[in-house]
């Protein structure tokens, strides 16, 4: 497959969507994405894996890091994609229309376009965002190049109706174990059901209050929640074990130590094991290249209640934001579609500002 990158950014999102990419399967988009740059003098093009980096060395006092992930979740009969309209808004349907390839479009676009941008851009298309954080390609990448990292401030293309938010959430993962002892369910009085144990964990979780935390402006709104419960051997055999699968998703206020602190104050006496922690990301807009960007772009910041990789960049020192096309509701969702208005204005906001004088 070809792309044409001077398509326009609706063109170019409706071929790259059917360019099947889900996670593991990234390397025929990643393929098309270093061919079509290929042929750009202004551009230095790097391969890693099935990430690929390109940017520009114009010597600018300012260099910006934008990226997106070329990986989708898996596919429910949802390619390929097709042009609807719906109550007179003209969308683009389909499998990473939204979750981010319309934000990839944009950004490959600009990047064979924009030969003389104020700022040096490192452009970032990497593979396996949607899986676990270990196969990420944005953390393969920033152990591999940390040099290429070197920012003043970055952007990832997550939707978000193409208007601007701030940081992220942090997300923490933890299993609950109860324990009691195994018997015959016809002599029960001997045995320890451990499910019916849980309870109490259920009540906490049930009855608790998530806060609304204010940082820097931004008003992170957080969750604590049972995802998942387990527990049983045979329909003849009382429980020695259950485990309550919870998901806690706090402001970048706290640090994820703070944010196992706090679920292990709630569940005392508990067996509580940690199965995935990530911090947040500050919101990343006291940064004078983020003021800069918000006026151009226009309207106000929002926060971020998902996690994103913008956390990768916080952590190395970058402000970052995240900004692009997509109603974040329908990331992910079989009818996942993405308003052609909103690819438009994504465009028009990142070329506005990388072709504006800055300061």
């Amino acid at each position: 497959m070809t792309l044409d990158l001077s398509a326009s950014s609706i063109e170019l999102t409706r071929v790259i969507c059917d360019i099947e990419s889900v996670s593991g399967n990234e390397t025929a988009l990643a393929d098309a994405i270093e061919q079509a740059l290929a042929g750009f003098d202004h551009l230095e093009i790097i391969r890693d894996g099935d990430t690929v980096v390109a940017r520009t060395n114009l010597g600018r006092a300012q260099r910006v890091v934008i990226a997106g992930h070329i990986d989708t979740v898996p596919l429910n009969r949802n390619l390929p994609t097709r042009f609807e309209t719906i109550d007179g808004v003209d969308y683009l349907w389909g499998r990473g229309t939204v979750d981010m390839k319309a934000g990839v479009a944009v950004q490959l676009k600009l990047a064979a376009e924009l030969t003389e941008p104020v700022v040096d851009v490192t452009w970032m298309w990497y593979d396996h965002e949607e899986v676990a954080d270990d196969l990420n390609g944005l953390g393969r990448l920033a152990r591999n190049r940390p040099d290429l990292f070197e920012g003043d401030f970055a952007i990832l293309g997550e939707p978000t109706n193409s208007r601007i938010e701030g940081g992220c959430n942090g997300n923490v993962r933890v299993e609950i174990r109860t324990f009691g002892l195994r018997a015959h369910s016809a002599r029960s009085w001997v045995g320890d059901n451990a499910i019916h144990k849980v309870g109490p964990i259920l009540e906490i979780l049930a009855g608790y209050q998530a806060r609304e935390v204010e940082v820097e402006g931004l008003v992170y709104r957080e969750g604590l929640n049972a995802v998942g419960i387990s527990g049983g051997i045979a329909g003849n055999v009382i429980p020695d074990e259950c485990m309550v699968h919870v998901n806690y998703r706090f402001a970048p206020s706290r640090t994820s130590a703070e944010a196992v602190m706090h679920l292990e104050d709630l569940f005392q006496g508990y067996e509580i094991t940690i199965v995935d922690r990530a911090e947040g990301a500050h919101p990343g807009l006291d940064a004078v290249l983020a003021r800069e960007f918000m006026a151009a772009v226009g309207g106000e910041a929002r926060p971020k209640y998902g996690w994103t990789d913008v956390a990768r960049f916080s952590a190395l020192g970058v402000p970052a934001v995240n900004y692009g096309p997509g109603d974040p509701l329908k990331a992910h969702a079989d009818d996942e579609r993405v308003a052609l208005q909103q690819i438009t204005e994504c465009e028009d906001g990142l070329r506005s500002w990388l072709s504006a004088p800055v300061g």
